[in-house]
């Protein structure tokens, strides 16, 4: 897969759909060596605590390839075209929740979009834009 997500990422805030209060920054620090992923997500909210997490996962569709915060995380991630599809099922407290992220990059490779379509955050969508 020629699409590359590696490098450092900030929300532009304006563009983006959150379904609970929306933070005041979000950064991702992204490296891309397929079949791997890493991203480092660090958001900022606005009673000034901050919640960071690591994700990692391979892209090739293998399952129980997912970890986050280094714990293992049932899902995969896959390419559908130029899309990247990463599912997770992860339990909080009772209730296990499913999360479909779809990941796009634009033509100029400026702009990462973070779509949640049909899971337990439909409607949220976080646009990135390249720092630096």
């Amino acid at each position: 897969m020629s699409v590359n997500f590696s490098g450092t990422w900030n929300a532009n805030l304006s563009k983006s759909r959150f379904l609970g209060p929306p933070p005041i920054a979000v950064s991702v620090r992204i490296e891309h060596s397929d079949p791997e992923l890493q991203e480092e997500i660090v958001v900022r909210r606005i009673d000034g605590s901050q919640e960071k997490a690591v994700f990692q996962c391979w892209t090739n569709g293998a399952p129980g390839k997912s970890l986050l915060n280094g714990a293992a995380v049932r899902g995969s991630a896959r390419w559908d075209g130029a899309e990247l599809i990463i599912e997770s099922w992860m339990r909080f407290g009772a209730r296990e929740m499913y999360f479909c992220d779809c990941w796009s990059l634009s033509h100029d490779g400026q702009s990462l979009s973070m779509e949640h379509r049909k899971d337990d955050l439909a409607g949220q969508l976080t646009v990135l834009e390249r720092a630096g």
